[in-house]
């Protein structure tokens, strides 16, 4: 199993897409949050595709379970973050209703890969 299986994925190929989206919204954030909450929403964005990509890696149902269960927290720590910084006024709700929909959906998508792993064991 290479690197091209990961590639297939539709769980991995959205978690990339959000990443890019992530990583674009938050230039209109106050400069003092680069260190704080725009670098805590982007780490947690990379995360989600990583994990997907190390749990497939791993070539184990088990371990794909593992690390995607990883992922499904990280989706879930991208949309609180998102949530904060509307809350706080960094980004329109109608800025991050798109992202935040995709990130509803994505959960949902890396759910079902998990149900599908675990009855893989």
């Amino acid at each position: 199993m290479g690197p091209d299986s990961v590639s297939r994925l539709e769980i991995w190929r959205e978690g990339m897409c959000i990443v890019s989206s992530v990583y674009r919204l938050p230039r209109t954030w106050p400069r003092e949050e680069l260190y704080g909450l725009t670098a805590q929403v982007r780490r947690a964005a990379l995360s989600v595709p990583s994990n997907i990509a190390e749990g497939v890696g791993r070539g184990t149902p088990g371990e794909a379970v593992h690390y995607a269960q990883i992922a499904l927290g990280s989706v879930y720590e991208v949309d609180t973050l998102l949530q904060v910084a509307t809350d706080l006024g960094f980004s329109e709700v109608e800025a991050a209703r798109p992202l935040r929909a995709r990130l509803g959906s994505l959960a949902r998508r890396i759910s079902t890969f998990i149900r599908y792993n675990k009855g893989r064991k």
